[in-house]
Parts: C-alpha cells; structure tokens; sequence
C-alpha cells in the first residue's frame, strides 16, 4: 500500500471531516431516510431517493477517508533541510517569459488548496521542481505549451502562517 504524506495539521483536517461524517452526517442521513419512509410509497419518494443518495455518497466518502488514514505518513519537518524542493517546503519562482514571481507551498493531495498556494506533489509544476535547488530552472508542460520557471528560494513550510 502506498504511503500518503501529509502535514500534521493537514491529517487533523481529514480526522476531522472523518469524524464529523461518520458522528453527525451519517446519523442526520439516517434520521432523514427514516422520515422520508413514514411517507409512503418509495417508488415515487423524491425525498427518500435524495436521502439513500446523500447516504451513498456519505458512505463512500468515509470509505475513502479511512482508507487515506490508513495509509498516512506524517513528514517531519524537523528532517527537511530546504536545500533541495521536496514535500513540506515553500518554493518562490520566477516566470522566465513573464518576470512575474510565484509561491507555492508542496503538499500531499489530500491538502491541496490553489486559494492558499498549496499544491499537490502530483502537480506538473511540482514534478518538476521537486528534487531542485535555488537557481535551478524546471520546465512546466502547460496548457498553453512549456513554461520555464527559475527557483527563486526554498523554505520549510510552515502551514500555520498560511
């Protein structure tokens, strides 16, 4: 089974979801299953239909938050040196075409979040940095042809002050 690496703080955030489904979204779900049965016909019970989806899909989403903490593997960042961009580092880049500079924080998938900056180890633009040092440059497949970026600085990440 494949390890799946996270932040500490971004493991709590899915223990969180976890539980919070599995405590007060399953029992809500149940509560409105049994609801909507108290009205009759279910063939044609719009009402317990959404309900069995809800729950279906409820289910399937603690399946798979349980099989994620199954495989966690926190990353100590107390083991990074930020020499090199690895998981659990901040990247600072430079666009050689445009001058225009980005930040990035390298992250596991499940913690994804653009809005913040944080990016998936499985993000082009992270393959392509990862492994790479101050100065380095890395080519970017885009959209819109390759993109080549400059790196500008590499830090540990630290989630709490993003």
């Amino acid at each position: 089974m494949e390890k799946i690496p996270f932040t500490p703080q971004g493991l709590a955030v899915i223990k969180d979801e976890l539980a919070h489904l599995k405590g007060t979204e399953r029992q809500a779900v149940i509560n409105a299953i049994a609801v909507a049965r108290e009205h009759g016909d279910l063939s044609e019970n719009a009402e317990y239909h959404a309900a069995r989806e809800k729950q279906s899909f409820i289910e399937g989403r603690i399946s798979e938050l349980e099989d994620v903490t199954s495989r966690a593997e926190i990353v100590d960042a107390d083991k990074l040196n930020g020499d090199k961009v690895t998981f659990g580092t901040s990247i600072k880049l430079v666009d050689e075409d445009t001058d225009e500079e980005l930040l990035y924080h390298i992250v596991g998938p499940y913690e994804t979040d653009i809005s913040r900056q944080m990016i998936s180890t499985s993000s082009p633009i992270a393959r392509a940095v990862i492994g790479k040092a101050v100065g380095d440059q890395a080519e970017v497949q885009t959209p819109g042809g390759v993109k080549t970026y400059e790196i500008l600085a590499i830090d540990l990440f630290d989630m709490t002050k993003v």
